[in-house]
């Protein structure tokens, strides 16, 4: 094996190369991030210099309104409102937070639970906020003008996701030296319920959301609850997924048919499971012996010998 050092450029040219869902939704918010810098230079363009009339105009269309006449209009944004900023500074650390923790998400789980875990994080998320906004008397002022937007939510369920699925999993903070994730998490749930007042309370509100769907997806995957609402929506993505790439590459025949090659977050994800299985496998046969084993946990373990020969 090589030991080579490399730079931060060199590690985010390697992610955004062996990643690429990572790569796309940090692009998608980029982009829309982008459109929203074109649209206020057309407003300038034609006589509107003030950029407040600009940002006003793309908040009441693709923001998240807490009032609920104002998301029946406008029910695009439970999903539009995720990926929309305004400010360079709020999209800077949005997406330096999806990248860092993305990064660690698709070191112990795929592609597919990434996308779900974005968008269902950002939709609780934004559901959360709508209805602590519309339930709790200390919000009935600021309810009928009150608007999220960011993709934090999301984020949160990621950063969260990943530090409950891998709890022992460290990293080095500046100042403070190497630290688990699963504590960075804690606190910044701390942090953002006890922020509530203090300012931004829909925000705050929006992250723990995200956060506490992030911890129960984990909960669910960790703990095999595979058969309910989780797997039923990893199962439709994936088969509309198989569905497009089948579209494109049709075989004349079966006979013609070649599996697609796996990324290497796929392919991590794969081999983990495996190995998870293995060792299950192993320790029935240190408890019980070779014939305790079910048909197809011999069938498995055959199956590995070969690749392993």
């Amino acid at each position: 094996m090589n030991y080579y050092s490399s730079g931060p450029l060199d590690e985010i040219k390697r992610v955004f190369r062996n990643k690429p869902v990572l790569t796309t939704f940090i692009l998608i918010n980029t982009g829309v991030w982008l459109l929203g810098k074109f649209i206020q230079v057309i407003f300038y363009l034609f006589n509107q210099p003030d950029v407040a009339i600009a940002d006003a105009w793309i908040t009441a269309y693709f923001a998240l309104p807490a009032y609920l006449p104002s998301l029946f209009a406008h029910p695009w944004t439970l999903v539009s409102y995720m990926f929309l900023h305004l400010e360079f500074w709020h999209i800077l650390f949005n997406m330096l937070w999806l990248f860092w923790f993305g990064k660690i998400f698709l070191e112990f789980m795929n592609s597919r639970q990434f996308v779900l875990t974005y968008l269902l994080g950002g939709l609780t998320g934004g559901l959360f906020y709508i209805s602590a906004f519309n339930m709790f008397p200390v919000f009935s002022g600021m309810l009928p003008v009150s608007v999220a937007l960011g993709a934090s939510a999301s984020v949160m369920a990621i950063v969260t996701a990943a530090s409950f699925y891998s709890p022992e999993y460290s990293i080095q903070l500046l100042f403070i030296g190497r630290i688990k994730i699963i504590y960075l998490a804690l606190t910044l749930f701390i942090i953002d319920f006890f922020a509530i007042p203090t300012g931004n309370p829909g925000g705050h509100l929006a992250h723990i959301g995200g956060a506490l769907y992030g911890f129960t997806y984990v909960w669910m995957v960790k703990y095999r609850f595979r058969n309910g609402f989780f797997s039923t929506l990893e199962n439709s993505f994936a088969k509309m997924k198989s569905s497009l790439h089948q579209g494109k590459t049709r075989p004349a025949n079966k006979n013609q048919f070649r599996e697609r090659p796996l990324t290497d977050d796929e392919f991590n994800y794969r081999k983990k499971q495996d190995q998870k299985k293995m060792d299950e496998i192993l320790d029935k046969i240190s408890r019980g012996g070779y014939d305790s084993l079910t048909r197809e946990e011999k069938d498995f373990l055959f199956r590995s010998s070969g690749k392993n020969n």
